[in-house]
């Protein structure tokens, strides 16, 4: 029977490591913070699922290893040591990194885990806390198609869609151009709400014209009509994150040297949101710096002060 680890216990990964200890294979968790790893480990104890003491011990003896944090740079810092990922991985392994990651990383973590027979896929997810907590996440991923075929029944755990991008760094790549693409969306909508708010047009009746129109998007659909017109602002994707995403995607788009003056304004604007709002922002609430950029505060009329 197949055994798999899972680094990375956050909002994503939790319900990612859920569905994992409810299939038949053993699991081992690991996270930094070490009490949230053992309290998971608890509630799932009569599943199998075990805690791991170091990424070495989570590691060793596993088929698959997932780790899912916020960088690349996370996942990087825990491959040497004597506690270490590289200390426990074993030839033929195969390490499936969920993290929202960045290419070059991706290719230098694979290229030193091939030298040692071990497998690398970059497979960023998307779907948020509802698509993890479902397990109707997308999964882009970068790498080996065989290896790929290998893992496909631990993805298919968590993930809905499975899509193969490319080599390794590809699905980084499309998350982060995903990701960009949000960014985007939000910041612009607001800008347009901010207009015809500012116009006399109450923005519930321009959503309604909007999303049935060619201005549509996931933001003008679900995000201002749930989040910004009702001023709920619920805290499910830190705009930190989001910030960070856009940089990639912007860096990836310098490092192609392609043209794209749109994607580096709104990294560079979602950089000062970010700056602004602080760490624990949500995502959609670069809405409220875009708000005071404009001096109009965009709420249904009928939603409460």
């Amino acid at each position: 029977m197949p055994s798999v680890a899972f680094l990375g216990l956050g909002a994503i990964g939790t319900p990612m490591a859920r569905h994992l200890a409810r299939t038949d294979w053993g699991l081992r968790v690991w996270n930094r913070t070490s009490a949230r790893a053992a309290d998971f480990a608890a509630k799932y104890a009569e599943l199998g699922v075990t805690q791991a003491a170091t990424p070495a011990a989570a590691a060793r003896g596993a088929d698959v290893v997932i780790t899912c944090f916020a960088v690349s740079g996370d996942v990087e810092m825990l491959l040497d040591g004597p506690d270490g990922l590289l200390a426990g991985l074993a030839r033929g392994a195969t390490l499936v990194d969920c993290t929202s990651g960045d290419p070059t990383t991706s290719k230098r973590l694979a290229a030193r885990l091939a030298a040692m027979g071990v497998g690398y896929l970059d497979a960023p997810v998307s779907g948020g806390v509802v698509g993890a907590e479902s397990g109707t996440l997308t999964v882009m991923i970068g790498g080996d198609a065989n290896t790929i075929e290998t893992v496909r029944p631990f993805l298919e755990a968590f993930g809905k869609k499975i899509v193969h991008c490319g080599a390794v760094g590809t699905g980084d790549a499309v998350k982060a151009v995903n990701n960009g693409l949000l960014a985007l969306h939000l910041w612009s909508t607001a800008e347009g709400l901010a207009v015809l708010t500012s116009a006399g047009v109450d923005p519930a009746v321009a959503l309604d014209v909007i999303n049935t129109s060619s201005g549509r998007s996931n933001a003008s659909m679900n995000l201002f009509p749930e989040r910004v017109l009702t001023r709920a602002f619920p805290r499910t994707f830190r705009l930190a994150l989001l910030d960070k995403d856009v940089g990639i995607a912007a860096q990836v788009a310098r490092e192609q040297k392609i043209p794209t003056p749109m994607l580096q304004l709104t990294a560079e604007l979602y950089q000062a949101a970010h700056r602004a709002l602080g760490e624990a922002a949500d995502h959609v609430e670069v809405v409220k710096w875009v708000e005071q950029l404009t001096g109009t505060v965009i709420k249904s009329q009928d939603a409460s002060p």
